[in-house]
């Protein structure tokens, strides 16, 4: 992140919102900034992820979605194109240490970076921000550099 951009004017930006991978050490700037907008902040720690259900549940529990969410990736997509249970002027999900899990679970990344990157596109139709963010180590974003 440029020193010279506030975190707090980007976040509020619903046309820039979407997944992005980012260096882990922006995360915590990043995080805080959504506080300060009131944004809804929901942490989810990928760290040991087994696989596509684990991923599931674990967003569903930082996104505190309710009981019906069914744990397949179209109940993934109703439920982060609802989150009428959570009002909020943004959302700010950090999903963390994903890069092992993603290393190991490639099309299910993929498909889950489409999802959240769609939610933030419909999100933005209403002027309200959803971001996705998945910090990781500067190493690990230099590999996926083009």
């Amino acid at each position: 992140m440029s020193g010279s951009i506030d975190p707090r004017e980007l976040l509020a930006d619903p046309a820039q919102a979407g997944a992005y991978f980012i260096d882990a050490r922006d995360a915590r700037a990043l995080a805080d900034a959504a506080a300060e907008l009131e944004f809804a902040v929901a942490r989810v720690d990928f760290a040991g992820c087994a696989d596509k259900d684990d991923a599931l549940t674990r967003i569903a529990a930082g996104l505190r979605f309710p009981a019906w969410f069914g744990h397949n990736w179209d109940a993934l997509n109703d439920c982060v194109n609802d989150l009428s249970w959570w009002p909020a002027p943004g959302y700010l999900l950090l999903i963390e240490h994903a890069g092992p899990w993603q290393a190991e679970h490639g099309e299910d990344a993929a498909t889950l970076v489409e999802i959240l990157n769609d939610a933030a596109q419909d999100w933005a139709k209403s002027r309200i921000a959803f971001w996705a963010l998945l910090p990781l180590p500067q190493a690990e974003l230099e590999q996926m550099a083009p």
